[in-house]
């Protein structure tokens, strides 16, 4: 009966305790922990990634650590540690669900139906549909694509768009990006197309970059977001602040310089219609 007792108690106490962290706002979780938990990538550079040194690194992590950690340290008026657990696309919503992590920083793309299970930050990031051909083609755009071969990624968007907006250009889909890239290499297709910063990731490792350029305005949109429970508004409102305070100092575009830039680990310069959509983010105080 005694041993019933306990167990029972102490039932009721792991009960409590679940029931006041699902009651806590994610601010008052930070303020009692002292700690802001991300859901990050191991593997995905140059966003998220763990390094020779075997340390984390990479532009999300970069607004994390020096945009959105400041902002949150400064609304609950004390020092927060930021800790990291690893996130992949099946885990990252079940680990914000579960109250496991307080914020997904990597390369999660913000869309509608996401949108019913979290919310996301502003836009930190855009990519879209480009095209990788060889030096000096003819090929300039989605425009330029009639009649012509281009590889796409087999059931990709990329490939669903060609079709519906060019139904004259060659489509033809390959299995994965290895794939198509060989194909372009050896002159069986004309142009590659996917995500432009996937493309420049292809050139930058290719044997010889200079001889291969990404071309054309986006004709898709991938925007990139930090996703956090739903319905937190105070939490996504100082992470926000977090990340406008960067872009409106200048720190966030030094951040994307320092990965994308010229001299970063993989350069995918930030057109002008990208930077004018990331400022008219900005709400003035």
């Amino acid at each position: 009966m005694k041993k019933a007792l306990v167990l029972f108690l102490a039932a009721v106490l792991v009960a409590a305790a679940a029931t006041q962290a699902l009651a806590e706002t994610t601010l008052e979780k930070i303020s009692r922990t002292g700690e802001l938990t991300i859901g990050t990538r191991t593997g995905s550079p140059p966003f998220a990634y763990v390094n020779p040194k075997n340390e984390w690194a990479g532009f999300s992590i970069d607004l994390v650590e020096q945009l959105i950690v400041p902002a949150v340290s400064k609304k609950i008026g004390k020092p927060v540690k930021l800790v990291k657990k690893e996130s992949t696309p099946p885990t990252r919503i079940p680990l914000l669900s579960s109250n496991a992590v307080d914020l997904i920083a990597g390369t999660m793309t913000d869309t509608r139906t996401r949108r019913d299970s979290v919310d996301f930050t502003l836009t930190f990031f855009v990519t879209g549909a480009q095209f990788l051909v060889k030096k000096g083609s003819p090929i300039k755009g989605i425009g330029d694509i009639a009649g012509k071969r281009i590889a796409a990624q087999q059931g990709s968007t990329n490939a669903r768009i060609i079709r519906e907006r060019v139904p004259t250009a060659q489509l033809r889909e390959f299995p994965d990006q290895p794939a198509a890239f060989q194909a372009l290499l050896q002159g069986q297709v004309d142009a590659y197309t996917n995500d432009g910063i996937q493309l420049a990731g292809l050139k930058v490792k290719a044997q010889s970059p200079a001889d291969w350029e990404i071309v054309g305005d986006f004709y898709s949109y991938e925007p990139y977001g930090m996703a956090m429970r739903k319905g937190d508004a105070d939490f996504r409102a100082v992470v926000n602040n977090g990340l406008m305070e960067g872009i409106e100092s200048g720190k966030f575009f030094e951040l994307y310089d320092k990965w994308f830039g010229p001299r970063g680990e993989l350069p995918y310069p930030m057109t002008a219609a990208v930077r004018s959509f990331i400022l008219y983010q900005v709400v003035p105080k």
